[in-house]
């Protein structure tokens, strides 16, 4: 086999913002992968000669497409829809779709790159994906969503398929969304096949796949601070958000005996200093799923508790912190707000919530920081065993689920670990799930050939 030069970091990170420009996400999410895979590389011939970084850092098709649908006042709408398939070695394309104004190329190929690694690391048969489209649900009706939805899935339903492409919910996608596209998809095609993840109990839902990404970063901070010799009982948490992934990591953090004392959404924060127990969880459930209100309203619900509008929890003082909103909502100011404020562990329920430099401070500091591509990986574990449902027709019971959602974030701290040991006492996990996600993704590679 010829040698390949191989091109450093500062090279090859070049060539990526050259293919990819003004695509921030994207190359970020590139970059942070990259900084510890490098190192790894070094020794290993066959990752250059056969460019697997690079290979893997170029979807294998991004695919974009118009979204007409009419409004309830007959006014026709044009939105766009994509749908990234980066990545499909190890399984199909596996991967949300997402609905927000925020929506961009770019935002769903990072997303897709990162589903890349987070798949391998569940140990599942999956591959990476993500989709979605500009289309913001906020403020329209049930029938806006729907005709939305059925012309989204018109298109969307070519490129996917139960051994192809099985898309999942994420921001902006719930239960009544994916219910409207899987309709839509039965429909065309005349079949009833495990084509989505998300969907309903009624028609092949899986348990607990509303609480696995939420429970899932508890469950893999439980296992950080079990490592040290510690747990989450009598830690002060701050969590981020106020939806699904948010709401179920609070609940599992009081469970396991912490003390939830932030939440948040777009408008703001707010602070509880006598802690988010269970009850006034489900009354944020309520109030911004069926009720669809703001997080402000909780500070005049609630005795003691106070709204800070435009600002972020991170200077909150707390033992543990959990971003479970959206991409790079914590930055290296906030990051070192956290450490000087004494936090020991932070665990991402979002994707990529943490900027770059952020990530910097937190490894620098030598705190327990578990990047989102393990910590969240909860909910696309439960999505994959409710493919595995699908492919059997049968369903497993609740104990059943959350028993392998334990045991599958167990195994991913198990993997983070094997890389990421730096043998002082400190775990490096960025390092280790980098590293174990890009080593499975790229062996099965080799396997294939040049394809």
């Amino acid at each position: 086999m010829a040698v390949t030069d191989h091109v450093d970091l500062a090279t090859f990170m070049e060539g990526v913002k050259r293919r990819n420009p003004h695509q921030p996400e994207f190359t970020q999410a590139v970059q942070e992968v990259a900084e510890d895979i490098f190192d790894f590389m070094e020794d290993k011939e066959e990752y250059h000669s056969q460019q697997i970084l690079r290979r893997i850092a170029e979807p294998d098709r991004v695919i974009s497409f118009r979204v007409c649908w009419e409004d309830d006042a007959g006014n026709i709408r044009v939105q766009r829809g994509w749908r990234v398939q980066n990545n499909n070695a190890i399984g199909p394309y596996k991967g949300g779709i997402r609905f927000h104004p925020s929506v961009t190329e770019s935002v769903l190929k990072f997303l897709a790159f990162e589903q890349t690694f987070k798949n391998a690391l569940t140990g599942l048969p999956m591959g990476g994906g993500k989709g979605g489209s500009n289309f913001n649900p906020k403020g329209k009706s049930d029938r806006e969503v729907m005709r939305f939805c059925q012309s989204f899935m018109t298109e969307l339903y070519r490129h996917i398929g139960a051994d192809t492409d099985v898309p999942a919910g994420d921001i902006g996608v719930g239960g009544r969304e994916i219910g409207y596209m899987f309709g839509q998809y039965k429909r065309i095609t005349n079949q009833f096949t495990g084509v989505l993840t998300g969907k309903g109990m009624e028609y092949g839902g899986s348990m607990i796949r509303p609480e696995a990404t939420g429970y899932g970063a508890v469950y893999f901070l439980a296992e950080m601070l079990k490592h040290r010799g510690d747990g989450v009982k009598g830690k002060t948490a701050v969590i981020s958000g106020s939806g699904n992934v948010a709401t179920h990591a609070a609940e599992k953090i009081t469970q396991l005996g912490g003390k939830v004392v932030t939440m948040s959404d777009s408008g703001g924060f707010i602070h509880d200093p006598d802690g988010i127990d269970q009850e006034k969880i489900n009354w944020i459930k309520q109030h911004k799923t069926h009720r669809r209100g703001r997080i402000s309203d909780y500070a005049d619900e609630f005795m003691g508790s106070t709204f800070h509008p435009g600002k972020r929890p991170w200077h909150v003082k707390c033992d543990l912190a959990l971003p479970c909103a959206t991409q790079n909502e914590l930055d290296a100011d906030e990051a070192t707000a956290l450490i000087d404020n004494g936090s020991i562990a932070v665990s991402e329920g979002a994707n990529m919530p943490t900027t770059l430099e952020g990530t910097h401070r937190f490894k620098a500091a030598r705190i327990m920081f578990a990047p989102g591509k393990a910590a969240n990986a909860g909910g696309v574990a439960v999505s994959g065993l409710e493919m595995s449902q699908n492919s059997e027709r049968r369903s497993w019971k609740e104990e059943e689920l959350q028993q392998m959602l334990l045991d599958i974030m167990q195994g991913i701290h198990t993997r983070c670990i094997a890389y990421g040991d730096q043998g002082d006492g400190y775990v490096d996990y960025v390092k280790g799930a980098n590293i174990a996600g890009f080593k499975k993704v790229a062996d099965a590679m080799l396997a294939f050939g040049v394809v």
